[in-house]
């Protein structure tokens, strides 16, 4: 232990305090995790997305994948890395998954010059590893989606199972996109509130 507290500074200290104390059923300390690192974790992700929908959506992904695996947490580096790192390696496969994937077909005709001329379709299939990201993801969210009220769990699942943009969402609902914007991101409080006390409140 005091090696532990030689090479950390007082703040990782606490928060390794705070995750042995949420591991064991504290929910106090998970908000307080919650609250100490989430405009951080927000902002690292808007500067990669530069949406700030999608940034928020991330956010929550983020930490709700990092609370479902705190139990795994080593003390070998300070937790602000560990979770950084889980936000950015997921916003870093949200962001691979938005780019067009392509499948090449190569010499399938000869241009007037003879030269052989390939042509990329586009590949609507997910790899092994997308598949997996996916149902990861889904599973994740479905705790949170599960909690909330019935009026916002559809608009959810539209928007995190089905990947539905705000505007195909409002198209499918008959709603104004203000609205579903708007009740989107209540959504998203309500479930930022459940991570951090699961209570039945709403």
């Amino acid at each position: 232990m005091e090696e532990v507290e030689e090479r950390f500074s007082s703040k990782a200290l606490e928060d390794f305090r705070l995750i042995d104390m949420a591991v064991d059923g504290d929910e106090k300390a998970y908000a307080k995790l919650l609250q100490r690192y989430r405009r951080p974790v927000y902002h690292v992700i808007l500067k990669m997305v530069r949406n700030v929908d999608d940034a928020e959506d991330l956010t929550i992904e983020s930490f709700a994948k990092a609370f479902r695996s705190l139990s795994r947490f080593k003390k070998d580096f300070t937790f602000s890395t560990w979770l950084f790192r889980i936000a950015t390696n997921n916003t870093i496969d949200f962001i691979r998954k938005k780019k067009l994937n392509t499948l090449s077909i190569e010499n399938t005709y000869t241009d007037d010059n003879g030269d052989s001329v390939s042509i990329d379709v586009e590949d609507k299939n997910l790899n092994p590893q997308e598949e997996a990201i996916k149902a990861q993801k889904e599973e994740i969210i479905q705790v949170f989606v599960n909690m909330l009220p019935s009026k916002y769990q559809k608009l959810v699942r539209l928007r995190y199972f089905s990947e539905l943009s705000y505007e195909e969402i409002a198209v499918e609902l008959e709603a104004p996109l203000g609205t579903v914007k708007a009740q989107l991101h209540r959504a998203r409080e309500l479930m930022y509130d459940l991570v951090k006390n699961k209570k039945e409140h709403i």
